[in-house]
């Protein structure tokens, strides 16, 4: 685009002359294309809304102003009502209004700048509650199925009671609630909440809590996102229900609770079954308990007639008689059996006496007994001879020994002589040196004596 060189070279031939609209709409074009979406904070003032349903305004600091216009299609999407004074951060587009040449954000999105900073909290403390396990599907507790009493914390003067108490009332009328009455939002309400958690802890007078307030801003909503209210949630040894403002509505507590319901109302569903579907169950099993006991009745009855015919078919007489008359015919089979055995044992013991004298053990015993008293004597006999064989060739040894120890040469005049030093026996004068001290033993006794002089012989 040369339109910025011929600017400056407005003498020459080729010069470019603007109209203000073509100069009005190339600059919004250039403005749109390096500035088509920005996040501008400032405080509103000069605020204007027409009829049209736009909103326009200033957006200011400390040293400068920029003019700001919200489109009505935009403006539907704002969750609270802008004023003069607030601080705010404006999503935009920066443009240029071409019938006046005014410079202006054309703005998509305003939020409060401390709801910026409350959101930037909330992810801070999101992130380090996740970081600790606080979040974790293991730590979340099972809700009773069942429960016998429901504990409510929330305002007792709120929507969010009422149509909790309505659902109960609907699905399940017969489980009891308990209402923790508590301020749902302002400076105390996190230690309401907190505290209202540890009573119905202590007092264990329900199954499971459900934890709820309407809807609202991030600010109204702020107490269920204190980090003091999610260690509660946590700590908690009920299992804990949210159902805090609209289905797009996340705080901490969601987090931590043991389930999160997308309303109020929802918790509610979700803590109670619906009684309707257990009488459809208990009707279901009243029905199929009458048909097992009419048909246990009727196998009984059945049963009852098959043991009466049993019964006819045989008395109690008739088998009394019957039982008599086999017990006597036992009877005499069994003295008869006996007698038989009788008699044949006594046969048989007379038979065995017999061999046992014929081969009576005493004749053998005399025998054993003179082979044993000869056999004794010749024992003695060979023990005498043999000691007298050893104790003759022991005085042949000892002789012998005696011929040969170096006492008995001793005894002929002969002597043992070791050096002191090593003690070792003198065979030869090379063993030998002056001045040694050496040790003579004779057949009675030893002298020692030092070495002169050495002769070789």
């Amino acid at each position: 685009m040369e339109a910025t060189p011929t600017f400056f070279r407005a003498s020459a031939p080729e010069a470019v002359i603007y109209t203000v609209s073509r100069l009005n709409r190339e600059a919004r074009e250039l403005l749109n294309e390096h500035f088509f979406k920005i996040r501008v904070e400032g405080e509103i003032s000069n605020l204007s809304t027409p009829a049209s349903g736009h909103i326009y305004f200033s957006l200011k600091d400390a040293d400068a102003q920029v003019r700001c216009a919200m489109f009505r299609s935009q403006r539907r999407r704002l969750t609270f009502t802008p004023k003069n004074g607030d601080r705010v951060i404006v999503d935009a587009q920066v443009s240029l209004f071409e019938p006046r040449g005014d410079y202006q954000l054309i703005v998509a999105k305003i939020q409060n700048a401390g709801a910026g900073e409350l959101r930037r909290a909330f992810e801070a403390l999101k992130a380090k509650l996740a970081a600790e396990g606080l979040f974790e599907a293991q730590a979340k507790q099972p809700l009773p199925r069942l429960p016998a009493t429901i504990g409510v914390i929330s305002s007792p003067s709120g929507a969010a009671v009422r149509d909790i108490l309505t659902v109960l009332k609907r699905r399940f009328p017969a489980v009891p609630v308990i209402i923790y009455g508590i301020a749902v939002q302002g400076s105390t309400a996190k230690q309401e909440i907190v505290r209202a958690l540890q009573i119905a802890n202590r007092r264990r007078e329900c199954d499971v809590i459900i934890l709820a307030r309407g809807g609202g801003s991030l600010e109204d909503l702020w107490p269920f996102n204190e980090e003091t209210v999610a260690r509660a949630i946590y700590a908690s040894e009920l299992p804990v229900i949210t159902g805090i403002g609209h289905e797009i509505d996340f705080t901490i507590a969601d987090f931590v609770a043991d389930m999160r319901a997308a309303t109020p109302s929802a918790a509610a569903e979700s803590a109670t079954p619906d009684y309707r579907e257990w009488l459809r169950k208990f009707q279901h099993h009243e029905a199929r308990i009458t048909q097992l006991q009419q048909k246990q009745l009727q196998h009984k009855r059945q049963l009852l007639d098959w043991l009466t015919k049993r019964l006819l078919l045989q008395h109690p007489s008739r088998q009394l008689t019957n039982k008599s008359q086999r017990l006597d015919d036992i009877e005499l089979r069994l003295n008869q059996a006996l007698q038989r055995k009788l008699s044949q044992c006594s046969h048989r013991l007379a038979g065995q006496s017999a061999q046992l004298w014929q081969f009576s053990p005493a004749e053998r015993i005399r025998a054993c007994q003179t082979h044993r008293d000869n056999l004794g004597r010749r024992l003695c006999t060979a023990i005498q001879h043999n000691l007298e064989k050893r104790q003759q060739r022991l005085a042949r040894s000892s002789q012998t020994l005696h011929a040969i120890s170096p006492l008995a040469t001793l005894d002929r005049g002969y002597a043992l002589v070791t050096r002191q030093a090593d003690r070792k026996l003198v065979r030869s004068s090379a063993q030998l040196h002056p001045g040694d001290i050496v040790t003579t033993r004779l057949a009675k006794g030893r002298f020692t004596s030092q070495v002169q002089e050495i002769e070789d012989v």
